[in-house]
């Protein structure tokens, strides 16, 4: 299994970039799958997941409807668009994959990582 993330960079205040993570190795349409971040320091945390359905869950307090996620299983991708970004959004980002993490917000409930795209954005 191997997920491919992308899209990171350096970007203004106010600007905007779109995440991508490829996945391979497994049947991309039965998995939940997720974005997470961590900025140095701090613990990783989730940004927003995305279910098989389409079902989806985003940390409002730290997206504030600035983020969204979304899928494509043909593609076997998942994206993160981000607009307005701010200095605070500056970390590395994740994607995870697991089929049925029982809480969907958790690091401890996803089996697969990708390797991190760096987001950082300058004030």
């Amino acid at each position: 299994v191997q997920l491919q993330a992308s899209g990171g960079g350096l970007v203004p205040a106010g600007g905007s970039l779109r995440l991508s993570c490829v996945a391979s190795g497994l049947p991309f349409s039965s998995y939940v799958m997720g974005w997470f971040r961590q900025a140095p320091g701090k613990e990783r945390e989730y940004v927003a997941v995305i279910s098989r359905s389409g079902a989806i869950l985003y940390n409002k307090d730290l997206v504030k409807g600035r983020f969204t996620i979304s899928r494509d299983n043909a593609k076997k991708t998942v994206y993160l668009q981000m607009n307005s970004l701010k200095p605070d959004d500056t970390a590395v980002y994740y994607c995870a994959a697991d089929q049925a993490p029982s809480r969907w917000t958790l690091v401890s409930e996803y089996d697969y990582w990708g390797q991190g795209t760096q987001v950082t954005v300058s004030s």
